[in-house]
């Protein structure tokens, strides 16, 4: 198959079908814009098996996205999507780049949840941007983004729900959206790369921070969060 496209955790490749990708999950790990690298073992079959989990439970909550099947470890099929240049940004504890940004202690829990946008430019450190600016650069209309607010915060309540019970608390995420037959829906993946998720009971990290922070048992972590889904031991 042809690829289209490697980024820092994916690889995606052209199908049969002019309307659908494969996404392969690499093992790959990177962290402050790809300053730090490194390599996580299996990383990539975790990910697919907890992003294809999330996918399937979000559509049957009724938020629209990309992904049609996992094929197998590390593959999954998705729709192919016309992807807006923007990072969505879900907060719902202070953490990461906020508690620096504003000098406010990591772990103050937000009255209510904060969406923020980043504009998609490795070269430039995906800046923040606001929807003024969004709207008047084009990168995504009116419509578009009262669309993506209204999922992201979807996307939020679902999780949080849905984790809280498996005694893990939704820190924030990142998504991402694009558009296919000009219907807006959810893309990329939802796992411990694209999550901060945390045990709600010792605030114990089980994502990616494990990695940027140097705390060590990173696999160990993606291992946890699989489990607490799905019950399956990888």
């Amino acid at each position: 198959m042809n690829m289209l496209y490697e980024g820092k955790a994916k690889q995606v490749f052209e199908t049969e079908n002019p309307k659908e990708y494969l996404v392969h999950y690499k093992d790959d790990a990177t962290a402050f814009n790809g300053e730090k690298k490194g390599t996580i073992h299996d990383k990539g079959v975790l990910n697919n098996k907890i992003s294809s989990f999330f996918f399937e439970l979000l559509t049957k909550e009724g938020v629209p996205n990309h992904f049609i099947k996992r094929l197998n470890d590390r593959d999954q099929l998705v729709k192919k999507l016309q992807i807006l240049p923007l990072e969505v940004i879900v907060r719902n504890i202070v953490a990461g780049s906020l508690s620096k940004r504003l000098g406010i202690e990591e772990g103050t829990p937000c009255k209510r949840p904060i969406l923020e946008f980043c504009y998609k430019n490795d070269d430039l450190g995906d800046p923040f941007v606001n929807e003024d600016q969004i709207l008047a650069l084009d990168w995504a209309t009116e419509e578009q983004l009262a669309l993506i607010r209204q999922y992201a915060m979807k996307v939020n309540d679902v999780l949080k729900a849905f984790l809280a019970d498996k005694k893990v608390t939704l820190v924030d995420f990142k998504l991402e959206f694009g558009v296919h037959d000009g219907e807006v829906l959810l893309g990329d993946e939802i796992s411990p790369d694209t999550c901060r998720f945390w045990d709600s009971e010792t605030n114990e990290k089980l994502d990616k921070d494990r990695f940027r922070r140097d705390l060590g048992n990173v696999e160990d972590a993606y291992k946890e969060m699989l489990f607490r889904l799905t019950g399956e031991r990888a």
